[in-house]
């Protein structure tokens, strides 16, 4: 064979006789592709911790650090050895209808079409989840369901205790056997404290009743875990990946630390432990982020002097709520897809889906089952779950993932000089960390310099959006009876908090009873709970403003595109333009191109808007640009922009009437919230 097939061994030699490139090359024929422009600016991206991620990585980019071997510390590649390789993470999908009947309606049907673990959200006054106040509630929930086959996880916020001690009562009268039973409790005070705002009881005893939550749950039952610390309510409030990684780190200190004032040995306190991440649609961040954590999770619990496979941090992965729109929601599927998958590559134990049309109500059921089938496609088509550590060795993943950890690192570090994450929520400095994180994203998507598809970009102003799913009054729906003998006695829950709210609960006590009864002074954040963002919310609120003058005036706002001249020579910027500007719920109404001041004046007399845009190429702007924006203006433009930067010409066009100048990297939020101002379209909770 030639040297092109092989090297006369029998060998395949594959691009044997084609140079190897080397980086000066590529460097050589990237700069000449860019003709000029800086490669920095071009080709180099920041993130919101400070990384830089170069476009194109080596062996030479990789760590010092080892990863390691997937199921051996640092547990980078993953927690155990075999990764998912047998039967992948577990597709847990949330029910949170108030309506007990019809949430088991939903779980009997997704659990015949593949999802594999239930997060029920409870509520025992069904505002925020499902109305379940005593054990009869909790068994039409979960009628039917073989509890030895399907993991369930438990939440509900600030009566998170008495609900985890209802979900043990609820496995014990099952009758299978402790060792079948998987799933968590997810008790988290401090979770809840951030996300509420308040405790109804001191954080110290909230943390002391979870540690013998957490001791009672080890003995008694071995695949469940007790104790969960979610960032969800930090990422709501803006905080970076390289922040939720260090308040995840911070969150699982603390609660190791009064789970060791209670007495409670360190593998078992690990072993109780889980940390739920979100996962946004940034792909080979989501990736790294969980690969970084397991690391962070595994040198910190070495530090506390734990050894083996203790150091694993068990991960539940839930795509992230800020990146979710309400407009064009259909986007979410994609956005949710992104982050499933990289959650899948990532090594997350579990991953929930949110569905597509959350942000406007109760999910329906197209949305649930395309969340629940983005899951089945991963595993059961893609075979995603059968690859160890997919991520392995890829040079930008590695060097990503090392670099994550040690942004996080130092963060975690500056939270526990300020006392531990305990005391950064009591004195508000971490929600002033937060609230400077989201001011800088908030900044970045009013210039669309991070676009939000469907919303600030390719906005579909005609949009049809899903209808919501109708949610029940809570006060119509059924409430338990009281038992025959009255109310249960619940004075042996300040000696046993555990054993005693179960007994309480399974003699038909009330679940929000249960959490009275063991409340003492709140412990409330002056600051109040975190806040919750979404990444499209300005522009979403100007949409509404829009559609609510529309619903007064019959009309949308409406700004009279002015093109000059031919379709070749405007389209580019009058497109750019109606972009914009329906990104505000602004409609545009296109001219048909002319070069004729007077006649582009008549056509937007006759449009009936109060605002114009002039579009075109420069040449067109350097001969008509004064005499079209003197035109316009005379026949009573208020508001006039022109697309496109103005360069040395500014001060003569604004002469000539021109208002603003619309141009990639503008302020375009700016610009669209003072055009609603001039068109006289009222604020959201305003009146015109």
């Amino acid at each position: 064979m030639s040297g092109a097939e092989g090297n006369g061994s029998g060998d395949l030699v594959l691009a044997g006789e084609f140079p190897t490139p080397d980086l000066e090359q590529w460097r050589g024929l990237v700069d000449k592709a860019l003709k000029g422009a800086p490669f920095d600016k071009k080709l180099l991206t920041r993130t919101a911790e400070g990384l830089t991620v170069q476009p194109l990585y080596t062996r030479a980019d990789m760590p010092p650090a080892p990863a390691g071997l997937p199921g051996f510390a640092p547990f980078t590649r993953g927690r155990t050895a075999a990764a998912g390789a047998l039967a992948g993470w577990e597709i847990r999908q949330t029910f949170a209808h108030p309506d007990p009947a019809h949430s088991n309606r939903e779980i009997l049907l997704e659990l015949n079409r593949g999802v594999e673990g239930l997060a029920l959200v409870l509520d025992p006054e069904g505002r925020r989840g499902i109305k379940v106040r005593r054990a009869a509630d909790l068994d039409r929930v979960l009628a039917e369901v073989r509890l030895d086959l399907a993991p369930v996880s438990v939440e509900a916020g600030r009566h998170g205790f008495a609900a985890a001690t209802l979900m043990l009562h609820k496995w014990a009268a099952s009758g299978a056997a402790p060792d079948a039973i998987r799933g968590s409790l997810n008790v988290d005070p401090l979770g809840t404290l951030a996300a509420e705002g308040r405790l109804a009881a001191p954080l110290k005893d909230e943390l002391a009743r979870a540690a013998a939550l957490a001791a009672h749950v080890a003995e008694a039952w071995p695949g469940v875990r007790a104790l969960t610390v979610a960032t969800d309510a930090h990422v709501d409030a803006g905080a970076t990946d390289a922040q939720e990684l260090a308040i995840a780190l911070a969150g699982g200190v603390a609660t190791l630390k009064a789970l060791e004032a209670a007495g409670v040995g360190l593998e078992t306190a690990l072993s109780q432990l889980q940390f739920r991440l979100s996962v946004g649609a940034d792909f080979f961040k989501g990736i790294a982020k969980l690969r970084a954590f397991r690391q962070l999770w595994c040198r910190l619990a070495e530090a506390c002097g734990a050894e083996g496979a203790a150091r694993g941090a068990v991960i539940h992965a839930v795509t992230a709520g800020p990146m979710m729109s309400r407009r064009d929601p259909w986007v979410n599927i994609l956005r949710a897809t992104v982050g499933a998958f990289a959650a899948g590559v990532g090594g997350a134990d579990a991953i929930t889906v949110r569905p597509f049309d959350a942000t406007l109500g109760l999910p329906a059921d197209l949305a649930r089952r395309i969340a629940r089938n983005t899951q089945l496609i991963l595993k059961e088509e893609s075979n995603l779950h059968r690859v160890i550590d997919p991520a392995g060795g890829a040079w930008a993943l590695e060097t990503l993932s090392a670099e994550l950890a040690a942004r996080a690192w130092e963060t975690f570090r500056d939270l526990e000089r300020r006392g531990g994450l305990p005391a950064v929520l009591a004195d508000g400095s971490l929600a002033d960390d937060l609230a400077q994180s989201w001011a800088a994203r908030a900044a970045a998507l009013a210039r669309r310099k991070e676009p939000v598809t469907g919303v600030s970009e390719f906005p579909n102003l005609t949009e049809e959006l899903p209808e919501p799913t109708p949610r029940p009054d809570p006060a119509s729906l059924p409430d338990s009876p009281p038992p025959a003998g009255g109310e249960p006695d619940l004075a042996a829950l300040a000696a046993d908090p555990v054993g005693g709210a179960i007994a309480a609960l399974k003699a038909g006590a009330a679940l929000d009873a249960v959490s009275a009864a063991l409340a003492g002074a709140a412990d409330e954040l002056a600051s109040g709970p975190l806040p919750s963002h979404r990444l499209g919310e300005d522009f979403e609120a100007l949409r509404d403003a829009a559609d609510a003058h529309k619903a007064a005036h019959g009309a949308w706002p409406g700004i009279f595109s002015a093109n000059l001249g031919p379709v070749a020579e405007h389209t580019a910027r009058a497109t750019f333009a109606r972009n914009l500007f329906e990104a505000g719920g602004v409609q545009a109404l296109p001219g048909s191109g002319a070069t004729d001041p007077a006649e582009l004046a008549k056509a937007f007399a006759d449009s009936g808007a109060q605002a114009a845009v002039i579009c075109g190429n420069d040449a067109r702007y350097e001969e008509l640009a004064v005499p079209v924006a003197q035109a316009l203006k005379a026949a009573g433009c208020k508001v006039l922009y022109l697309a496109g930067k103005p360069g040395e010409a500014e001060a003569d066009w604004r002469a000539a009437g021109i208002d603003g100048f619309i141009h990639l990297g503008g302020p375009v939020l700016e610009v669209l919230t003072d055009l609603h101002a001039r068109l006289g379209v009222a604020a959201k909770g305003e009146t015109r």
